[in-house]
Order: C-alpha cells, then structure tokens, then sequence
C-alpha cells in the first residue's frame, strides 16, 4: 500500500518559486507512478505533473509546461515538484497522488486524475502580491 505525505506549500509572490515534497513509501517503485494534481475553489481537479520509474519518464500539463519540474530522490524516498515563475492562476490545493503496479506502468495525467488509488492529505500554495 501506497502511503503519500505532501509538504512544503505556503505563500508567494509572482514569479517566485516554491518546491513541494512528497514523501513516499510502503511499495517496490519498479512499476511506480506518481503524479502532482491541484484543485482551486470551483475548479476541476488539474494534472501538473507525474513520473514513471519503469523508463523514468515525466509528463507535464499545459500550463506549467516549462515553468515546473518533477523528480524523485530515491535516497529520501521523496518526490518533488519545483514550481517556478509562479502566477496567482497557479493558486490551490496540491496533493500527489499514485499507485505501486497499475497498468501500463508509465503515467498519463489524464487517465490517472480519475485511477490512482492513494493521495496525500494536500497542502495549499497561494500566489499573491
């Protein structure tokens, strides 16, 4: 079972930077994926980011393409989500979410926002002068 704590958010200004933690345990991480969802107040839950250990590949929604980077630190067992260039639209709740051996074993933010079994409990990020 797949346990997931998160850490790090809090408040920033515009184009400021923030790195989000999630540290993880309780799986082999052969066939692992994680990924880095938000929801705002009366928004849809987005995708921002996920990795796949099996050919350790990223995937990145549209809107952060560029500004985020999301990678692991196998030694600490912790993933983490560097959020540069910071808008106030990047404003909500952040949470990661993943799971130990679900099929095809390389993630898709689409198809995983609905899939993944664990999540962490959230932490929020706010972007405001």
């Amino acid at each position: 079972q797949l346990q997931l704590v998160e850490s790090g958010g809090g408040l920033v200004q515009p184009g400021g930077s923030l790195n989000l933690s999630c540290a993880y345990s309780g799986c082999s991480l052969d066939y692992a994926t994680i990924g880095w969802f938000r929801q705002a107040p009366g928004k849809e839950r987005e995708g921002v980011a996920c990795f796949s250990w099996r050919e350790s590949v990223t995937e990145y929604g549209d809107s952060v393409s560029g500004r985020f980077s999301i990678f692991p630190d196998n030694a600490k067992n912790t993933m983490y989500l560097q959020m540069n260039r910071l808008k106030p639209e990047d404003t909500a709740v952040y949470y990661c979410a993943g799971d130990c051996s679900l099929k095809p074993y390389i993630c898709s933010l689409e198809r995983e926002k609905a899939r993944y079994t664990y999540r962490g409990q959230g932490t929020q990020v706010t972007v405001s002068p």
